[in-house]
């Protein structure tokens, strides 16, 4: 068994960059492109397995078609969405329905997410959460545009943490690159969109009031994270998020140098992104090269591996509730 590597499916956005070209090195199409969908089993959004007997499959076909690589799960879908951010431009302010609202008004998962900020531009700040103390005072500050007075502003730098459960009222902004562990769901309302207008429709762009005044957390509450470190052999790792607090996903980040011999341990499966440097991954008598921007899944048979060189890695494993 081998581990599953893959190839990102690239989204133009109105506020991407290039950056996913310059500093992943990624082969993106031509634009403005925001979004690398690094790990994905998404609809018609999927990554593409790399190598192997599985090449050119998508993940999602994959997932449906070999659960045993996966753990049997009891979902039909994948669980989980990794992707790279590049906001050149800021997003617009948006939020996330949960489970039961997205189940019921868009048949799909809700959206709670994470962001891991890998770039941030001097000065940078990230929307994140409101002011309002009620429903009524969130709609009437929304029908007056009082956004200033509105939306919580919060300074950012290379390597903060946020975790974004749905209901909360969320945006990246100019010069920020993350890299965003989320459900897999493309439910997004849009709440406020800087008056643009899309330059392929010359029209401003759709927005979801109602829908987002009916799913937003009122008052906000940031959430109350328990992030932990501990040293395994020559690797930190930091515990950014797990149940309870996320009932949707673990998430690590690892500082390496050196070796890591490492175990699936309850895990049906892990979902591994590099985000900085290179080496190695050995697994099943075989090593593999890997270096910033390579992506890819441990399944369920490779029950121990090794991680080896100076590298910087995201992973992230299903929650309880997948």
């Amino acid at each position: 068994m081998e581990p599953i590597f893959l190839t990102p499916y690239f989204r133009p956005k109105i506020w991407g960059g290039r950056k996913l070209k310059t500093i992943f090195n990624y082969d993106i199409p031509d634009g403005q492109i925001g979004e690398a969908w690094v790990i994905s089993g998404y609809k018609n959004d999927a990554s593409t397995v790399a190598s192997g007997q599985l090449k050119g499959q998508s993940l999602r076909t994959v997932y449906h078609e070999h659960p045993e690589l996966f753990g049997q799960p009891k979902g039909e879908e994948f669980p989980l969405l990794v992707k790279f951010l590049d906001a050149n431009d800021n997003l617009s302010v948006q939020v996330h329905p949960d489970d039961d609202y997205a189940h019921k008004v868009e048949h799909d998962r809700g959206k709670t997410e994470s962001w891991y900020v890998l770039q941030a531009d001097p000065g940078s700040y990230l929307i994140y959460g409101h002011k309002a103390k009620t429903r009524a005072e969130l709609a009437q500050m929304i029908k007056k545009g009082e956004w200033d007075n509105l939306l919580r502003k919060v300074p950012v730098k290379a390597g903060d943490f946020f975790y974004v459960p749905a209901g909360t009222i969320h945006a990246l902004t100019k010069g920020i690159m993350v890299i965003e562990t989320q459900q897999s769901s493309d439910v997004t309302y849009r709440l406020y969109d800087y008056d643009r207008v899309d330059d392929q429709t010359g029209q401003k762009r759709e927005l979801h009031t109602q829908k987002s005044i009916d799913v937003t957390t009122v008052p906000h509450v940031d959430p109350e994270l328990d992030v932990k470190t501990t040293t395994e052999q020559d690797a930190v790792i930091k515990t950014l998020v797990a149940p309870p607090v996320s009932p949707h996903f673990y998430l690590w980040q690892i500082d390496l140098n050196g070796k890591w011999a490492a175990t699936l341990n309850s895990h049906p499966y892990l979902l591994v992104t590099i985000i900085d440097g290179a080496g190695t991954l050995t697994a099943d008598s075989q090593t593999y090269e890997i270096s910033k921007g390579t992506n890819l899944i441990i399944p369920n048979q490779l029950k121990d591996f090794t991680f080896t060189g100076k590298m910087k890695i995201v992973i992230s494993a299903p929650g309880n509730d997948e």
